[in-house]
């Protein structure tokens, strides 16, 4: 199974991506790891990435896809993934859904993990209480939202309007958030 989380910063996405390893033994691929470990290995595109990143700009497009692509291309995905952090805007899930089917790999479910933006607010700011995180500010965490809003949002009706899309509540407990998400992933399995 091919599985694309999505949701807002905060909404749990690491949390039940890590359960969702677990209960599936599907590999974990998150682009923010992805591009720490190469350029930590100083491969060709974490070069590239690196360079980027050190003069304050993003990633393009096109150095994360090749990102996915080299992970894709490993054993460990023949049975399928994970991909949490990616896409991000309309643009990446277009260029992804060419990749994954060039790759013969499509996405098979797409998860959205909804939570309240005043939710989010008060996890994130415990977050970063508990881990001593100074970049998850109220502000910045505002700031995130309002761009999760305008161009990561949409991404979920592409996904609804390929018939590839489910929506779990993000709030409870953590255990029952994942058994939101198990009971969605054994009905589209089962249809």
């Amino acid at each position: 199974m091919r599985i694309v989380l999505l949701g807002a910063p905060g909404s749990g996405k690491g949390t039940q991506a890590a359960l969702l390893v677990q209960h599936l033994g599907l590999p974990h691929i998150s682009t923010g790891e992805l591009l720490r470990s190469a350029v930590a290995a100083g491969s060709a595109l974490g070069m590239r990435a690196k360079a980027v990143i050190d003069r304050g700009e993003l990633v393009s497009n096109e150095i994360m896809l090749g990102l996915i692509e080299e992970r894709l291309s490993q054993d460990d995905v023949s049975d399928g993934f994970i991909l949490d952090g990616y896409p991000r805007n309309i643009s990446q899930a277009e260029a992804l859904e060419t990749l994954l089917n060039r790759l013969d790999q499509p996405v098979d479910e797409a998860l959205q993990i909804d939570v309240d933006v005043e939710m989010v607010a008060m996890r994130i700011a415990k977050r970063a209480a508990k881990e001593g995180r100074s970049d998850d500010s109220e502000n910045t965490v505002r700031h995130r939202m309002k761009i999760y809003a305008e161009q990561t949002a949409p991404v979920v009706d592409y996904y609804a309007q390929k018939g590839l899309l489910s929506r779990v509540l993000g709030e409870g407990t953590i255990e029952e958030v994942f058994q939101r998400i198990k009971g969605v992933l054994q009905i589209r399995s089962d249809s």
